[in-house]
């Protein structure tokens, strides 16, 4: 196998073959291709496309890199979701122990920032102790006594995917629909479940910026999964405000505690959450139907099993015990805190998520390499929702930074994202349609 054979034929747009695709991975999973190698395939990629079959291959090429992961021995329903990546979506740290809770298995393998949008390991780094990559007899211990657990790719665990993910966050191919459906699926099959929901992300902050795009990519995802033998669906959500009030990893840790104890009632988070743990439970047939799954969510967060359940698991991938009772004698914080105040009176009609993710980037919450050591510590918290009536010098934010000029650069930037109108918008349904 030539590498740069295989890259040229992509380039000028020629379809590759089963080998071509395994003998390119199994390269890549052998540390044998260089970066400029990887990148140069992807970027092909970007530009070229692949077809339902090389998807296909690519997919099951790179979740065959390494382990896969066999929980037969368990008595309860394999399930998972994914989101494509967002700003201030944090979705899956409160869903995990809330599907835990409601009788499934859920051994979710997640990633890291890509781009503008920030990744769930970091949020969960912020944890003191916290391990994303336990081995292999811990995991099992984890999802088997505690139901649910969120850690990262190990170095068997799609080691192919592992690399490339890093290369396509430098070199701006991470917006490729056959890229994102074969990174996603690798993790999944490899992790070795039964059922999958994805949430893709649509709008301003998310790769898919059109309901066109999203619904491509989401038939992409589903079409793949289901091809590959995993019982898979798609939900589609808004992305044109930051899903949580919280942006930067400790800070989305915080929110995900407030969550857990029932504080964020009522929100466009909890709704995103509760939707997607009742499609998680129609799919593995423990709920009869949607509204059966959301009222079997609701009890689990109202319970506080769900909290009870991430507390364990935190605690056994090595946080401290009492995490949820002390969140701040744990979670880093910020030096310099500064509010962002709303230019005049009158309604939150607009914002850019994606430039809002920049912003965190900007203040070290974020990577430009993937080298880059992220500060925990820093982002945005409080943060309005659109629609909201504010009035001029009223905080619609505040901004976390290491040091008093980063919090004014950054509230300066955050002040500018926001449009104020005379008149309340007309916003995009959270939720908009499924796959």
């Amino acid at each position: 196998m030539i590498p740069q054979e295989i890259i040229r034929r992509k380039r000028d747009g020629a379809v590759l073959s089963d080998d071509d695709i395994q003998a390119f991975i199994t390269a890549l999973a052998a540390g044998k291709l260089s970066e400029g190698q990887i990148g140069a395939f992807a970027m092909a990629v970007w530009f070229k496309g692949m077809r339902r079959e090389e998807t296909v291959s690519l997919t099951m090429a790179m979740a065959r890199s390494g382990d896969m992961l066999d929980w037969s021995d368990l008595d309860r329903p394999i399930a998972d979701k994914h989101s494509t990546g967002g700003v201030g979506d944090n979705v899956s740290l409160m869903l995990a122990p809330i599907a835990a809770a409601c009788g499934l298995a859920v051994p979710m393998i997640s990633g890291r920032g890509l781009g503008h949008t920030g990744g769930t390991l970091d949020k969960l780094e912020s944890i003191p102790g916290y391990t994303v990559t336990p081995d292999a007899a811990l995991f099992r211990k984890v999802v088997r006594e505690a139901g649910c657990a969120i850690i990262g790719q190990t170095a068997a665990l799609a080691p192919a995917d592992g690399k490339l993910y890093a290369v396509r966050d430098v070199t701006a191919t991470v917006d490729s629909i056959p890229l994102i459906t074969a990174s996603i699926l690798s993790k999944k099959l490899a992790a070795g479940l039964q059922t999958l929901v994805l949430d893709v992300k649509v709008g301003n902050g998310a790769f898919m910026a059109s309901s066109g795009e999203a619904e491509q990519l989401a038939r992409s995802l589903v079409e793949v999964a289901n091809g590959a033998g995993l019982k898979t669906s798609a939900v589609i959500t808004d992305m044109n405000q930051p899903l949580a009030d919280a942006v930067g990893n400790a800070l989305e840790i915080r929110n995900t505690i407030a969550f857990l104890a029932g504080e964020k009632s009522g929100t466009r988070l909890e709704r995103v959450v509760l939707a997607f743990a009742a499609e998680m439970l129609v799919q593995s047939g423990v709920a009869s139907s949607t509204e059966d799954g959301e009222a079997r969510a609701a009890e689990a967060l109202s319970s506080g099993k769900a909290a009870e359940i991430f507390g364990r698991m935190a605690h056994m991938l090595g946080g401290p015990s009492d995490l949820l009772e002390k969140p701040d004698s744990h979670l880093p914080a910020a030096p310099a805190t500064r509010p962002v105040v709303a230019t005049r009176s009158g309604w939150l009609a607009a914002c850019n998520s994606r430039d809002i993710g920049m912003s965190l980037i900007d203040l070290g919450g974020g990577r430009r390499h993937p080298d880059d050591r992220i500060d925990h510590r820093v982002g945005f918290s409080d943060i309005l929702p659109l629609g909201t009536r504010v009035e001029r010098g009223e905080p619609i934010a505040f901004v976390h930074a290491a040091n008093d000029d980063a919090a004014e650069i950054a509230a300066a930037a955050l002040q500018a994202n926001y449009t104020i109108g005379d008149s309340a918008p007309a916003l995009p349904p959270v939720i908009s349609s499924r796959f």
